[in-house]
């Protein structure tokens, strides 16, 4: 059963599945679905053309859906959509995206902590975990199991690898590779992310893989198409190798070394 509290304000075009928890003073605006069993706690905003699925959880004071920050906005319809258990803490604000029928997304299963920030057009995967104070710029792309630490900062376009973690006050101005640790400002490459690795059940054959790819990105002196040319011809039959190699070969921004 959902429950609303009196002192809540819900507009009544907002769409609210069974289950659905609103707090005190919280206010919805009326493009908003909310799917089931999620929890909206005291004094959460929710508006813009926002769709978010089942059992999340809004901590108080979070701004969820409001326009764009970008100066660039002129005008339409832009969207947020977010995916199943997420975890929103105290005054996180996630924007909708700049562009006319472009979407900020957020995927599932996410921990997204106190008074971090996620801009228009960003798109983070799955099982993403944001310290607090930690902010996205723009046009983020944040791949599954990454992890950012406390204040870490995320410059516009940059991407942030499968599995790699970026060191608390971190920037970040160039892409990520997946699998790698990252931190200093200005940010610099500290080894492999072996410990996530490992827990997310991949063999010490898969480990040894991408510690390898590492060595022939980091440490051979190569340039990032030979690197690449080298990665796919040694370890092209192990996944996470092959996609640290397809990651480089995509960067726009070049990566952070």
């Amino acid at each position: 059963m959902t429950t609303i509290h009196p002192t809540a304000i819900v507009d009544p075009k907002a769409e609210l599945a069974e289950d659905v928890a609103i707090g005190p003073y919280a206010v919805i605006g009326p493009h908003v679905s909310i799917g089931p069993a999620t929890r909206v706690m005291s004094h959460v905003v929710i508006d813009g053309h926002t769709s978010i699925g089942a059992r999340n959880e809004f901590f108080p004071m979070a701004s969820i859906g409001q326009k764009t920050q970008d100066l660039k906005y002129a005008g339409g319809t832009c969207y947020l959509a977010i995916g199943d258990d997420n975890t929103f803490r105290e005054f996180v604000t996630v924007n909708t995206a700049t562009t006319d029928g472009q979407a900020t997304v957020v995927g599932s299963h996410n921990h997204i902590m106190a008074y971090c920030h996620i801009a228009h057009e960003c798109v983070i995967g799955d099982n993403v975990i944001m310290s607090n104070l930690a902010t996205l710029a723009g046009h983020v792309i944040v791949e599954d199991y990454a992890v950012i630490g406390g204040m870490g900062g995320i410059h516009q376009f940059c991407r942030l690898g499968r599995m790699s973690m970026v060191g608390a006050c971190t920037k970040i101005n160039q892409d990520v590779v997946p699998c790698t640790v990252v931190e200093g400002n200005p940010a610099a490459p500290a080894g492999v992310n072996v410990v996530r690795m490992k827990r997310l059940g991949h063999t010490e054959d898969e480990v040894r893989a991408v510690k390898e790819s590492y060595r022939l990105v980091y440490r051979q002196q190569l340039k990032a198409r030979e690197a690449v040319a080298a990665i796919r011809e040694a370890y092209g039959d192990h996944a996470e190798a092959l996609h640290i190699a397809e990651f480089i070969q995509a960067s726009e921004r070049g990566i952070v070394r």
